[in-house]
């Protein structure tokens, strides 16, 4: 089976600004080409996804990364709408968060969540997570298109 070429397009829903730049910054150091889409809150993140205003032109993410606390509409809200419907829930959902309570992460588990990975306060070890996603995602795991 032959693989896109195509820049991988990845939206992160995130609100920190320190945690963008680390993110993005991040993937730009990686091997593969991507497109970064930042959201900063839920309901922008379920917008971007059904392709509503402002983000009618915006295309189809290959992988969401996903806070779970966010203003407007938290991330849990957010990912029980991913995968409650049928249209999107294909799309792996990588919850990203600072959050190491167990409540949280088998909530997240629940809902459909694909893996859950506690932030690192590092910024090495930010930078490794951040591409051991890149690499783990997309070049062992083998995405829809």
């Amino acid at each position: 089976m032959e693989i896109a070429q195509r820049p991988i397009e990845i939206l992160l829903v995130e609100d920190s600004p320190t945690d963008i730049l680390m993110t993005t910054e991040s993937f730009k150091q990686g091997k593969l080409s991507n497109n970064m889409h930042v959201v900063t809150d839920g309901e922008a993140a379920l917008a971007f996804l059904r392709r509503e205003a402002p983000y009618e032109q915006k295309p189809r993410p290959d992988l969401v990364l996903l806070d779970l606390n966010l203003p407007r509409k938290d991330g849990r809200e957010v990912l029980r709408e991913i995968k409650s419907d049928e249209s999107l829930r294909s799309i792996p959902v990588v919850v990203l968060t600072t959050s190491t309570e167990e409540e949280d992460v088998l909530r997240a588990y629940g809902l459909h969540a694909n893996c859950y990975i506690a932030k690192p306060v590092s910024l090495q070890a930010f930078i490794g997570v951040v591409q051991s996603i890149q690499n783990f995602w997309f070049s062992v795991v083998l995405l829809p298109r």
